[in-house]
């Protein structure tokens, strides 16, 4: 170590030592053996100089002293490593030897144990040893004691519907018989838990059966644990959707088989051997109608079950979706695979079910010719398939197309062979109507009338809150909703069918006797006239005052003509119109139960209406001399109207033609007879003003009916389809609006009898006209036409007694009365052969005394064709330009007329050829009407 300190204190280079390290040979620092002294001695050059091996040997004692001086800066510098370490390896050594000592203590010490231990210490040892291996044993054979007895376990939660606790049970047997399967007894055990899980696999596809008839929530929820604790989710819901389809075909098999067997008498098995489609033909038409609500019952139960399972499914993925939000996400992606497939099985299982239930339906449907049925028997069986079809559309959002078509069709037919009997029937009313008042109460409406009670059903919010106002729309409660704990919405159709009463009718006309007794009190005075009826007497009309004041001698005029005042106000309607308003309820009633007939059943009910119309046109109204008036009595409209529904409805008499199309022969049969008016009801007699009464009463019942028909206009549109509506629009336009027109032709029959006009132009012709003075009598002609009138207010009164009479038709009876009076005095003014200034002064005397007097008797204003008498009168003034031109403004007056005008009145001041000239443009304006 000095040394080496030594060879580290010489001063030396560090920089030329490297230089000497690197120039050594890489060959010394070879790990292999080496021969330094050979390698030297063969690099020797075969001459020796004395002087290179002397340089050579110093270069290499250089060499080696930088490699010792090397060596020793780095032994020097690991020196108090070393030093540690041989400190560490000396302690090691002295902990060696205190660890020999401790083992020779140790053996010392064992052979005196085991010198001091006897073999009775070690028994006991062994014993205990024994004891612990025996206790584990026992704990072994209680497990498979208890697993040989797990049977009798399971057989009692299977009793008890405890699905999830049996197999989770099962489950837990397996696992442990897993655990001892080394015992040969486990092996024997182990396969009889694998059949008692296949049986409980059995035993929960019964279990999970009875769900479709019957769904109970606890139920399905063990059943569902079952299942998941098996992992068969996916294979529960292809098994549930295969047991509804067993159970819709099971459940209208046994309806219909009970009942085909309780109507058979027997029991007989051959019942039971026939296929559904076979068995539906023998059910009888006593039992159809309960056969059919039972099954819809026992259909709804099922279809309520599957909805009931659709709310499980939904509100328990809910709470499995927070559940696993909030917990742990293994196994999330499998479940919701299975949600999702569970979701979409039981949406598409929706549509299938309800197509199974539509062709059961249609199968029982098609087993019975419906047509044998009764009209209120065949509403009823299409209110139930109606209420089947809302419920299939609440279910699964179908329109129900195989039901409705198969309805439709028979529908179609039933009703068109209905209504062709209830047309004949309406003919054969019509034909022994006698036109007397049906008598209703005041305040009657349609609406009272039991068909027409599904009307007031219609508006409550729970069929159709589209209809409500805005402030009272609610949320719509479905079928599914209303009867999803209890009931059954098929229940509501045997409850409700005849519950329903009607009060509609009045004892006499009258809703009381003492209403009677005030209806035929007379007014003497003005002590005796009701102070609200010189107050408020208002037009029935329009609803408007009148403009002047009702004077006394008016309202005494009044105390009979215008009996309607003090009667009750009841509509005018006969047997045959209340049968006919009935008939339009009873057609709505379809209509509104199955809406793809909606056009048929209005097309239907038009017809109704078209035929009252007619035969009240053909008994009252029909006659061929009032168009020759030319007073437009009857609009274009009316006769447009009345010769379509000759040419489409009624069936006119025809001739035996061998050659007749087939086409014709079936045109004939959808047409109908015209009516005849009963040989009871007399129009001849004037006492009775010509059958007035029977007129009023047949008039305003056809009025009466378009008013109902304007009423359920929104009701026929709303179930109207839209490429329909056009249709619907015609009739009320050119039909129903015409009703109130056919007053004006069949009152003129009456006002064209009541008075005597030709004898008022017997009386007129006997006047002398030709006078010389101006007279300030009136002629006799004038008081008899009055008389006429008078007489005419009479009757009127005494008709009025028995009928009430509006003043609409009041108001008509006078203006034709007093339009034809008019038109008759201008009539006997064109027969006058000579007439001079005076007399055509006596003629306006005569015309004013007239007005004055009727007048006092009506209160009609302005009096009718009171400017067609003064302008006739006034005309005899005009120069002969004027009376020119007057001619070819007043197209009014006949030909007859204008030249009586200009021979008679103007042939004194006016010369030949002037006279010539008016003829000729009288003669002129009569061409184009020849």
């Amino acid at each position: 170590m000095e040394e080496f300190r030594e060879l580290r204190d010489q001063p030396s280079d560090p920089q030329a030592e490297q230089e000497l390290i690197n120039s050594i040979e890489q060959v010394y620092f070879s790990t292999d053996s080496f021969d330094i002294v050979k390698y030297e001695l063969e690099k020797l050059p075969p001459v020796l100089n004395l002087q290179e091996l002397e340089e050579y040997r110093d270069k290499l004692k250089q060499q080696q002293a930088a490699v010792s001086k090397k060596v020793a800066d780095l032994i020097l510098e690991k020196q108090p490593a070393y030093v540690k370490e041989l400190e560490r390896v000396t302690s090691l050594q002295t902990g060696l030897q205190l660890a020999a000592v401790i083992c020779t203590n140790g053996r010392r010490h064992l052979n005196i144990a085991k010198e001091g231990f006897t073999q009775a210490s070690l028994g006991l040892l062994a014993n205990q040893r024994k004891r612990q291996l025996l206790i584990g044993l026992l704990k072994s054979l209680r497990t498979i004691k208890t697993l040989q007895r797990t049977d009798v376990r399971l057989s009692e939660m299977l009793e008890e519907e405890d699905y999830p606790g049996a197999i989770q049970l099962c489950l837990e047997c397996q696992k442990a018989a897993s655990t001892f399967k080394h015992y040969s007894c486990i092996s024997e055990l182990n396969s009889k838990l694998q059949d008692t899980l296949e049986q409980i696999e059995e035993q929960l596809d019964v279990a999970l059966s009875k769900i479709c008839k019957n769904f109970d929530i606890n139920h399905y929820t063990k059943v569902q644990q079952a299942y998941r604790l098996l992992g068969k989710t996916q294979t529960a819901m292809d098994q549930l959707h295969m047991h509804f389809t067993q159970a819709i075909h099971n459940t209208v098999f046994q309806v219909v088989l009970g009942y085909v067997e309780l109507c058979s008498g027997n029991t007989d098995t051959k019942f039971q051997k026939l296929q559904y489609k076979d068995l539906c033909t023998h059910v009888t038409p006593d039992s159809y109608i309960p056969c059919l609500a039972d099954l819809c019952k026992a259909l709804w139960e099922v279809m309520l079950s599957y909805y009931r399972t659709m709310e499980w499914h939904e509100k328990h993925d809910n709470e499995d979706t927070t559940s696993a939000s909030e917990g742990s996400n293994m196994g999330t992606e499998e479940t919701n695979f299975d949600r999702g497939y569970i979701k979409k099985k039981l949406e598409h299982g929706l549509t299938r079910i309800w197509q199974d239930v539509q062709l059961k339906v249609k199968t029982y449907l098609l087993g019975t010719d419906l047509s044998i049925f009764k009209y209120d028997d065949f509403i009823f069986v299409l209110d139930i398939i109606s209420r089947l079809m809302q419920v299939g559309e609440e279910f699964c959002g179908s329109k129900s197309e195989v039901l409705q078509e198969s309805i439709r069709k028979q529908s179609v037919n039933y009703f068109k062979n209905y209504h062709r009997t209830r047309l004949d029937e309406l003919r054969m009313f019509l034909e022994n109507e006698t036109w007397e008042l049906c008598p209703v109460k005041s305040n009657f409406s349609i609406l009272q009338l039991h068909e027409f009670k599904f009307m007031e059903q219609s508006r409550s919010p729970s069929v159709s809150p589209s209809k409500q106002p805005a402030s009272t729309s609610s949320k719509t409660v479905t079928l599914f909703e209303q009867y999803c704990s209890d009931g059954n919405p098929f229940e509501i159709q045997a409850n409700h069918k005849d519950e329903e009463t009607e009060d509609v009718l009045a004892s006499n006309g009258y809703e009381s006797d003492e209403q009677e007794k005030s209806a035929y009190q007379e007014y003497d005075s003005d002590s005796d006239v009701p102070e609200e009826l010189k107050r408020d007497y208002v037009d029935e009309q329009t609803g408007d005052a009148p403009v002047k004041s009702v004077s006394r001698e008016t309202l005494k005029s009044r105390k009979k003509s215008d009996y309607s005042l003090n009667k009750v106000n009841a509509p005018i309607l006969t047997n045959t119109t209340l049968n006919v308003i009935r008939l339009v309820g009873k057609y709505m009633q379809m209509m509104n139960i199955l809406k793809p007939i909606a056009f048929d059943v209005i097309h239907f009910m038009s017809q109704l209406f078209d035929y009252y119309l007619y035969a009240i046109y053909t008994f009252f109204g029909r006659n061929d001399s009032l168009e020759s008036t030319g007073l437009g009595l009857s609009s274009s409209r009316l006769r447009t109207t009345l010769n379509r529904i000759q040419e489409s409805l009624i069936a006119m008499e025809v001739s035996a033609d061998p050659t007749a199309t087939l086409t014709a022969a079936e045109e004939r049969k959808e047409k109908v007879p015209s009516p005849h008016l009963s040989h009871l009801v007399v129009l001849t007699s004037g006492d009775t003003l010509y059958g007035l009464a029977e007129r009023v009463v047949a008039t305003e019942s056809l009025v009466f009916l378009a008013e109902q028909f304007e009423f359920l206009q929104p009701h026929l549109d709303a179930v109207m389809p839209a490429v329909k509506k056009p249709f619907l629009q015609q009739f009320y336009s050119q039909t129903v609006s015409t009703a109130s027109e056919l007053r004006k032709p069949i009152y003129w029959i009456v006002a064209g009898k009541a008075i005597d006009y030709e004898q008022m132009l017997l009386l007129m012709a006997n006047v002398k006209w030709d006078v010389k003075e101006i007279m300030s009598q009136h002629n006799i002609y004038v008081d008899a036409l009055l008389k006429e009138f008078e007489q005419f207010n009479r009757r009127l009164n005494e008709v009025s007694k028995r009928v009430r009479i509006p003043l609409p038709v009041s108001n008509i009876l006078w203006e034709h009365c007093i339009r034809l009076a008019n038109r008759t005095i201008v009539e006997g003014y064109a027969n006058v052969k000579k007439c001079s200034n005076e007399g055509r002064a006596l003629m306006q005397l005569d015309f004013q005394q007239f007005l004055m007097k009727l007048e006092k008797l009506t209160d009609i204003r302005p009096i009718p064709d009171k400017e067609f008498v003064e302008t006739y009168i006034k005309a005899y003034y005009l120069t002969e330009n004027d009376m020119e031109r007057w001619i070819k403004e007043h197209r009014e007056y006949s030909t007859k007329q204008l030249t009586n005008l200009v021979n008679v009145c103007l042939g004194s001041h006016i010369n030949k050829k002037a006279r010539q000239k008016l003829l000729a443009a009288i003669d002129d304006i009569d061409r184009p009407k020849r």
